[in-house]
């Protein structure tokens, strides 16, 4: 931001999926922004109120009723609220915005698109979409989503596959990673003498999230009583499945936690679990828990994925195995159970490696520049 007497550049947030709490939204790039003087507004879907916190203006389109509300009739409010706040940039974040996104763009205004997965990949798993929708929609929407990008003034991507696929559509996109705040979960020294016999998974809880693998591994541990779940089932029916399992009774559900309950279930956990299974829209994706995992102190039982392999082996901080494979996963829990001070070592090396290189610290200078660059 140049010029000492310029009133401040206005910057709107658009969400209507997303919490007013995400951490890569408001945490990391909302936050970035307003603490380099920007003047941030989140528009948000929730239902409720209005706010401002943390110097970040926050206003609500109201809670949507269900999947085809928020589609139809809340992605016209949270546009209504936005064009209120008469922003000098815009920053949308779901692929359902894509059509306000081309609106403002026809309005005049400066546009990005902050692509937090490849949603034509997502789709395809999609469990509300039958077959012949999840083979049929993909092309449709990655049709119209090159055809908006390609006129917007930039895209954001959550990860460097993702840019690559977008540059061939935008040639301004830029990879922010959704890096860990690197001291929100981060501990000086990890006690491992606090640890109990217990494992974790903090997250969105689904099929192809691999947590039916999960579980049954449960019925093969020997030394670890509890996997601790925080987070909530996505499907009715995934939730019924799940308790019905023999493994279920090894399982404490917490529900969704605040950060600090994350933290609480971090410091006492042995290892974090990551085992998504491999659908395209997993392979090449950086879920933020394996970061936090990592950042915690904790050594990371994670999918075999190349890229992930990558990550976890390539910083000797924790066990890759084949998700679909409950066997392999109760294989890698005992191991870290009975070599403590091989897993203790291993959560040094992650955590190590996120405050050196996986780190938010690290992505906002990227943000800043691209803000800076569409400011001028």
């Amino acid at each position: 931001m140049s010029g000492e007497n310029r009133a401040p550049i206005a910057v709107c947030h658009m969400t209507s999926v997303h919490s007013r709490t995400d951490v890569r939204i408001f945490l990391k790039e909302c936050g970035s922004l307003a603490k380099a003087g920007y003047r941030v507004c989140l528009v948000v879907a929730d239902g409720q109120g209005d706010a401002s916190v943390a110097g970040i203006s926050i206003r609500d389109a109201g809670r949507p009723s269900g999947r085809l509300s928020r589609m139809l009739t809340t992605t016209r409010n949270v546009l209504r609220l936005a064009l209120a706040q008469n922003a000098d940039i815009y920053h949308f974040h779901d692929p359902e915005l894509l059509p306000a996104g081309r609106k403002l763009k026809r309005l005049g205004k400066t546009v990005v698109f902050d692509a937090h997965e490849d949603i034509a990949k997502q789709l395809a798993s999609k469990p509300y979409l039958n077959r012949m929708a999840r083979f049929a929609v993909p092309p449709l929407i990655e049709w119209y989503e090159r055809r908006v990008c390609t006129r917007l003034d930039a895209i954001v991507t959550a990860t460097a596959h993702i840019r690559d696929k977008f540059r061939k559509i935008n040639p301004d996109a830029v990879d922010i990673n959704n890096y860990p705040l690197r001291g929100e979960l981060y501990t000086p020294e990890v006690d491992w003498t606090i640890k109990r016999p217990q494992v974790c998974y903090i997250g969105g809880i689904t099929e192809i999230r691999g947590i039916f693998p999960l579980i049954k591994a449960m019925e093969h541990v020997a030394k670890t009583d509890r996997l601790v779940i925080a987070g909530r089932f996505a499907e009715a029916s995934v939730n019924t499945a799940a308790h019905a399992m023999p493994g279920w009774g090894k399982v404490d559900e917490l529900g969704f936690v605040d950060r600090d309950s994350v933290r609480d279930i971090l410091a006492h956990s042995i290892a974090g679990l990551v085992t998504f299974l491999g659908v395209p829209n997993h392979i090449n994706a950086q879920p933020n828990k394996m970061f936090e995992y990592m950042s915690a102190g904790l050594p990371v039982i994670a999918s075999n994925f190349p890229l992930w392999r990558e990550i976890i082996e390539g910083n000797d901080c924790g066990i890759c195995v084949d998700p679909e494979q409950p066997l392999e996963i109760a294989k890698a829990i005992d191991y870290l159970a009975t070599h403590p001070e091989r897993a203790r070592q291993m959560g040094i090396n992650g955590r190590k490696a996120v405050q050196e290189r996986y780190n938010w610290d690290n992505e906002a200078p990227k943000l800043l520049a691209l803000y800076s660059r569409l400011a001028t």
